[in-house]
């Protein structure tokens, strides 16, 4: 490793406190979220901007994906070997799917945005085609 990367990757969180906790990926303060599952537009410590990010609806497809199958399930489970009432699967499901949508969107979409920044990832255009 050398002393410039090392000097480049100083203050900055890895994916998984980022992803988990909002953090900044250039200054690791606790500003990736103006809301719930909204980015700030901007870092309010370090200035970096995080809308010409594009997260677009990666983590959203993947949610609705894996975490309808596995609330699916238990809700099926539940009802074949308890037979509760409906609503009781009203209060239980409708609070943890959207506790867990949100808690997953949060994190997806910042995993997402800092995998960007760490890699310097940017769109494809005229500038990036080798001409032969």
């Amino acid at each position: 490793m050398t002393d410039d990367s090392v000097k480049q990757s100083e203050g900055q969180p890895g994916l998984v406190p980022a992803a988990l906790f909002g953090l900044c990926p250039q200054c690791g303060a606790r500003s990736l979220f103006g809301g719930a599952a909204r980015f700030a537009p901007a870092c309010q410590s370090c200035g970096l901007d995080f809308g010409r990010f594009n997260v677009g609806d990666g983590p959203a497809a993947f949610l609705t994906m894996i975490l309808g199958a596995v609330i699916v399930g238990l809700a099926l489970w539940v009802e074949f070997t308890f037979h509760p009432p409906v609503w009781v699967h009203v209060v239980l499901w409708v609070p943890l799917t959207a506790g867990a949508t949100l808690w997953g969107l949060r994190v997806g979409k910042a995993a997402l945005l800092v995998s960007e920044y760490q890699r310097r990832a940017h769109e494809a255009g005229a500038r990036d085609l080798k001409q032969d």
